[in-house]
């Protein structure tokens, strides 16, 4: 079974899977957030974003 993240906007939930990254750091994939909710989010400096997924690593 995969693992979720849920998030809850006005009473409504959402969930998001969440994903492993190469260094095993633990990530929710939120791509389809806006498409979902009608929200984006915000991250100054990107610092706790991922902005690419690669298949070399």
């Amino acid at each position: 079974m995969s693992e979720t993240a849920k998030l809850i906007i006005d009473g409504k939930t959402y969930e998001f899977p969440v994903i492993i990254g190469t260094e095993g750091e633990r990530a929710i994939d939120i791509s389809t957030l806006r498409q979902q909710t009608g929200f984006i989010t915000y991250d100054p400096g990107l610092a706790n974003s991922g902005t690419c997924k690669s298949s070399i690593t």
